[in-house]
C-alpha cells in the first residue's frame, strides 16, 4: 500500500511551498511536455493526436492523468515493448529510467477527463526526488519512516528480515490456494512476481508499489493521517492537507467513484452498502491487503494477507463487516 505514502510525500513538499498542486508536472519533469493521445479508430491502424491539456500534479494524485498500466489492452503491450516497469517485478532501473520511458508513451484520454488507476503515482515518487534532491528511499527513511516509528518498512527488505517475509500465495478457483511460484506469473501483456522485495538490483524506487512493511507499522501512518497529520509530538502534515486529501476530487470525471489525494473516500457520492461510515477514506495493495481510516468514529482497521489473485475470496470485506459490527456504545 505504497500509493498514499507517496502522496504524503508529495503533500509535505507541497507545504514547503515547492509546487502547486495545479503546476503542470512538465516543469519539474520535462519528458511530460506536449503530450499526446492514442487514438484507436474502428478500424485502421492506431495514431496520437496532441492533448488538450498538460498533466498537473493534481492529476497524478487523483489518477486522471491519462497514465494508466501495463495491463491496459489498449496501451499495455506498448508499456511492455518499451519496458516501463510497474514496481512487481525486479527491474534493472531507477525510477528516473522508467518515468521517462514512460512519458514517451502516448495517455490513454486527456487529462482531467476521467479516472483510470495509473502509474502516476510512480512519476510522483520521481517528482519527489527532483523537487528533494533526495531519492525516494532516503526520503520516505528520513522524512516519514523515522518520525513516525516505522522500522520494519523498505523498498528492500534487509537480510537479517528476510526471514520474517510473509510467503505468498496464488489463489485460482480451479486449483485452489497454492504457493507463489518461483516463477513470474504471466497475464497477457502484464507479469509480475512476489521476489521483488528481495532479488535483482534493487534500484528502483517505485513510487506507486514495492514497499513491504508490518501491520504495525502501517498502523502508525493511519494512525497519523486520523489525528490530522500529527504523531505524538512530530507533525509531518498540517491538519487542512489531511483534509484536502481526503476529500473527493474527482466530482464528474468520475460519477460513482470518490478519491482524494491518495485516498479512495467512500460514502460521499452515494449512500454506503455495507457498514462503515460516510467519509471514511481507504485504498489497498496488490498481494491482499487494505486499510480504512474513519475520522468519525476515530477507528483504523488494517487487513494484510499474501495473495494475488484472490480467487472469489471476501475476507477482506468479512473483517471490515466484523470490525465496524463490533461498535457497542
Amino acid at each position: 500500500m505504497s500509493k498514499a505514502l507517496t502522496s504524503l510525500a508529495v503533500m509535505m513538499l507541497y507545504e514547503e511551498g515547492r509546487f502547486q498542486l495545479e503546476d503542470p508536472v512538465s516543469k519539474y519533469i520535462p519528458e511530460f511536455k506536449n503530450p499526446k493521445v492514442l487514438v484507436k479508430p474502428a478500424s485502421g491502424v492506431p495514431y496520437t493526436i496532441p492533448a488538450t491539456k498538460e498533466i498537473t500534479i493534481l492529476n497524478l494524485l487523483t489518477h486522471t492523468s491519462g497514465l494508466t498500466y501495463n495491463w491496459n489492452p489498449d496501451l499495455g503491450p506498448m508499456y511492455k515493448e518499451a519496458g516501463v516497469a510497474h514496481g512487481l517485478l525486479p527491474y534493472d532501473g531507477t525510477i528516473q529510467d522508467n518515468v521517462k520511458h514512460l512519458a514517451a508513451l502516448p495517455l490513454l484520454f486527456n487529462p482531467g477527463d476521467r479516472f483510470e488507476y495509473s502509474l502516476g503515482v510512480d512519476v510522483l515518487g520521481y517528482l519527489v526526488e527532483v523537487v528533494s534532491g533526495k531519492t525516494l528511499d532516503e526520503f520516505f527513511r528520513t522524512r516519514i519512516f523515522e518520525p513516525l516509528g516505522m522500522n520494519d518498512t523498505y523498498f528492500y527488505v534487509p537480510e537479517s528480515k528476510l526471514n520474517r517475509l510473509a510467503a505468498a500465495y496464488t489463489c485460482y478457483p480451479e486449483k485452489g490456494l497454492s504457493r507463489f511460484p518461483y516463477t513470474r506469473i504471466v497475464e497477457g501483456t502484464f507479469s509480475y512476481s512476489a521476489d521483488y522485495p528481495y532479488r535483482g538490483p534493487k534500484k528502483l524506487y517505485s513510487g506507486g508499489g514495492g514497499l513491504s512493511s508490518t501491520a504495525a507499522d502501517y498502523a502508525r501512518f493511519c494512525q497519523m493521517m486520523l489525528d490530522g497529520g500529527k504523531a505524538g509530538s512530530t507533525r509531518l502534515l498540517s491538519r487542512k492537507s489531511v483534509e484536502l486529501m481526503t476529500t473527493d476530487h474527482l466530482g464528474k470525471a468520475s460519477p460513482d467513484q470518490g478519491f482524494g489525494l491518495g485516498f479512495g473516500v467512500d460514502g460521499v457520492k452515494s449512500p454506503l452498502s455495507e457498514l462503515g461510515s460516510p467519509g471514511e477514506y481507504n485504498w489497498g495493495g496488490f498481494f491482499y491487503t487494505a486499510f480504512v481510516i474513519d475520522p468519525k468514529e476515530q477507528m483504523i482497521t488494517i487487513f494484510m494477507a499474501q495473495l494475488h489473485p484472490t480467487g472469489d475470496l471476501n475476507l477482506d470485506r468479512m473483517f471490515h463487516t466484523l470490525a465496524y459490527q463490533a461498535i457497542i456504545d
